[in-house]
């Protein structure tokens, strides 16, 4: 996929920026031990915002990533990574005194994840707004982003403003806040900052545990999901894993069941999920109003994350087009 001197991809379909950070995650290679007792790990690419920018491209889509790795080694790599899937890089920047950021993510005997963070500071934490590309901003149909980006300047300023001016430029804005409290200085500031931005988002998706801490609630039902819905709210998601997910619009709403496959780790099942859905919209905004086809959509966005969760690691693991097709029609086992 060719792009210009701006980073701006030169194929045909919509352009779904991304932003925030990308890292790598080193995974224990056997599950359900803690970090002490692993005896050793993989190395996984990862990061919510870059692993929906891959899931785009992986899908067909049209995606850039916007954000700052350290000018090391593993940021090279993540940079090369990034243009391998075919992923636009008009918006990397490289910091050559701060490292890229690591995360050990432990997996439980259940598939779940913890996480131990080394960011001190890292280098995405140390965006500032006059790095933006604006350009490759806006040029974005979909601009998508989460909250870890929230949490320290001059990171929350560049993040804000691409908001800005990625709404001004008349972009569709995509929220998944991808809660990470360890990274949190409390659980009242990550949900202070989480909702600041609420509603500026025309989609938002959270998962069921991330809808319980926002609304203080354990009941996950569709009470609990409409007290976060605001006015200028196209689409509401909320993922259930293994039971698959909820929507929520204006006008109607529903829920669309999980695939079966046998699941191994589920870093990057929500980001598949989301690279599925803008990929799937990003041309057709019409969808997110006409019920069958939004279904069909998430249908489809369904089957990406749970093939996504049949691998370690979040990018290794994101489909193809035809892995998901496989999976649909019963033709492929996962």
């Amino acid at each position: 996929m060719a792009a210009t001197p701006n980073g701006i991809s030169s194929s045909n379909g919509g352009l779904i920026v991304s932003f925030g950070e990308m890292l790598i995650d080193f995974v224990p290679t056997v599950s359900g031990v803690s970090l002490a007792e692993a005896p050793g790990f993989l190395k996984a690419p990862g990061g919510a915002p870059a692993n929906v920018a891959i899931a785009v491209t992986r899908l067909g889509g049209n995606s850039a990533f916007i954000g700052k790795l350290g000018d090391d080694e593993f940021g090279h790599m993540l940079a090369g990574i990034l243009k391998e899937n075919g992923v636009s890089t008009g918006g990397v920047n490289l910091d050559k005194g701060a490292r890229t950021a690591l995360a050990f993510v432990t997996l439980r005997a259940d598939g779940e994840r913890e996480f131990m963070f080394y960011r001190n500071p890292s280098a995405d934490m140390l965006l500032t707004p006059d790095e933006l590309n604006l350009e490759l901003i806006r040029s974005a149909k979909v601009f998508h982003y989460g909250s870890i980006s929230l949490i320290v300047e001059p990171c929350r300023s560049a993040h804000l403003k691409a908001m800005e001016v990625a709404k001004d430029a008349g972009a569709l804005l995509s929220y998944d806040p991808n809660l990470r409290l360890p990274l949190w200085p409390s659980a009242a500031e990550a949900k202070e900052q989480i909702l600041s931005i609420w509603d500026k988002a025309d989609v938002i998706k959270v998962s069921d545990d991330e809808l319980s801490f926002l609304t203080e609630n354990n009941e996950v039902d569709d009470k609990a999901a409409m007290s976060l819905y605001h006015a200028n709210l196209k689409l509401l998601l909320v993922t259930l894993g293994d039971k698959g997910c909820r929507y929520y619009t204006k006008h109607f709403h529903g829920a669309i069941d999980a695939f079966r496959v046998k699941t191994v780790d589920t870093t990057g099942a929500g980001d598949s999920f989301v690279g599925a859905l803008l990929c799937k919209i990003v041309d057709d905004q019409s969808i997110i109003e006409d019920e069958l086809r939004l279904k069909e959509v998430l249908k489809y966005a369904c089957a990406c994350g749970a093939i996504t969760t049949t691998k370690k690691g979040a990018i290794p693991a994101l489909p193809t087009p035809s892995q998901v097709v496989g999976l649909i029609n019963g033709d492929q086992i996962f």
